[in-house]
């Protein structure tokens, strides 16, 4: 059975989408850009931005009874690879071993023209 997930400490979805979905014992988060809870966007660096996205994922994976420890994959989505040092530098900040397994690839376009969004599937505690 599917049950949306959904916290006031991380961006609203702003589409026909949920911030996370639970599944069993497991967790599919939607990918997080670099919003503030309130909506606005937070401007700056891709450092800056990944250190937002990956506090919009620990709030929306806590909502959801587990956390970015439990995290087994990511999915990172970059405007510019030339950025991959600066976010994998914030990204090391966030996870410890044994760490997540990871895509990055590096895209067209994001929403709200931003530098970076990460989406992260986890178990549950």
């Amino acid at each position: 059975m599917k049950e949306a997930v959904t916290t006031s400490a991380a961006p609203a979805a702003i589409g026909p989408y949920s911030q996370a979905t639970v599944s069993g014992n497991m967790v599919y988060t939607s990918g997080q850009i670099p919003l503030l809870p309130d909506g606005s966007l937070l401007e700056g660096d891709v450092a800056v931005q990944a250190r937002q996205v990956l506090e919009n994922l620990k709030a929306v994976l806590a909502a959801a009874g587990s956390g970015l420890d439990r995290v087994l994959k990511t999915n990172v989505f970059l405007k510019d690879m030339d950025d991959f040092a600066a976010m994998n530098a914030v990204y090391a900040e966030y996870f410890t071993e044994p760490y997540p397994a990871r895509s990055t690839v590096q895209v067209a376009k994001l929403p709200r023209d931003v530098r970076v969004e990460i989406e992260a599937v986890a178990e549950r505690h």
